[in-house]
């Protein structure tokens, strides 16, 4: 397959970054990425105008680092904590998922975080407390704990029983 050489423009998952030169296929190249403006030709021209391009991923990556180190300390800070319906045989009715907690840190600290960020093995059906790893930026390591309780059935099942 033919490929071609092209200089990006913008930050493009799983293919590189502002100024990188990448080879691409040249259909995807065509199609794509020069027509909405996502990266140029790799002519003698455009190669040296790169050094703009690498100012404006310098500035890009320097923002985007403060801004997770910002999150990053008030995330730590904040203590989550969350009640879970637990049953008689100790059988948890339902869980805490990535979703969850991304919904609860949301609430409080008004950062958005996306689900995949947060990394936990599964859907947190026990209660206890549990240390969250939290991906906000490679060089910025982050992680937050959560105390999930049961909640009071017991309280409940009284109630119903006066009735």
């Amino acid at each position: 397959m033919a490929s071609v050489e092209v200089i990006l423009r913008d930050k493009i998952d799983g293919l590189g970054a502002e100024a990188d030169v990448v080879k691409v296929r040249r259909g995807y190249a065509r199609n794509f990425l020069l027509p909405k403006g996502k990266a140029y030709e790799a002519t003698k021209g455009n190669l040296r105008h790169v050094s703009h391009l690498e100012e404006v991923r310098a500035k890009r990556e320097a923002q985007e680092l403060a801004d997770a180190e910002n999150a990053a300390a008030k995330i730590k800070k904040l203590r989550l904590s969350t009640e879970l319906a637990i049953g008689q045989g100790g059988k948890a009715f339902g869980s805490v998922t990535t979703a969850d907690i991304a919904e609860m840190i949301k609430e409080k600290t008004k950062i958005e975080l996306d689900r995949h960020q947060l990394v936990i093995d599964g859907p947190i059906k026990t209660t206890g407390r549990f240390d969250i790893d939290v991906k906000l930026h490679p060089d910025v390591p982050c992680a937050i704990t959560i105390n999930v309780k049961a909640a009071d059935q017991d309280e409940e099942e009284g109630e119903e029983e006066e009735a």
